[in-house]
């Protein structure tokens, strides 16, 4: 399994502002008030950020300690898994409350404190939950073994 890369990353997040200043622009274009993230959305993204990564640090004890055998492989790679979708989750989310949060700026009227707490709440948390996905990734890695196989090499 190959680690997240900046590029998806960065995709993912500009997909997310797009559809968040869409969203916010549609809804104003059709006299509704704009969307604003339900106050438990950033404490959802820190739960699942601290969860990946309190399932990421037995993988890690486990492969630092030298006990052969002692690493359920189906595990680490589910855990890793589990922290590359958080990564692209949290980039995308992410995105989504900066596209919310550059819509509102660009209004002339200033928004309320709380539509705008929350928006940046969001926006700050889903960049905290790509922050603990790629730490549990690093986490979740598996030193190579002396005998493997290097590809292209003399078998």
């Amino acid at each position: 399994m190959k680690r997240t890369g900046a590029g998806v990353l960065l995709v993912a997040a500009a997909l997310g502002a797009a559809a968040g200043f869409a969203l916010d622009q549609l809804l104003t274009s059709m006299g509704r008030p704009t969307f604003t993230p339900a106050v438990t959305l950033p404490l959802l993204l820190l739960v699942l950020g601290l969860i990946v990564v309190a399932l990421a640090i037995p993988i890690r004890r486990a492969t630092r300690s030298g006990a052969s055998g002692a690493i359920n492989p189906f595990r680490a790679v589910r855990v890793a898994m589990l922290a590359k979708a958080s990564t692209i989750v949290g980039a995308a989310i992410g995105g989504l409350g900066a596209g919310l949060l550059i819509f509102l700026a660009t209004r002339p009227v200033p928004p309320s404190l709380g539509s705008l707490g929350t928006v940046i709440a969001t926006a700050v948390c889903g960049a905290l939950l790509v922050a603990a996905g790629l730490v549990a990734e690093h986490l979740c890695t598996i030193r190579k073994d002396q005998d493997d196989e290097q590809p292209g090499g003399d078998a």
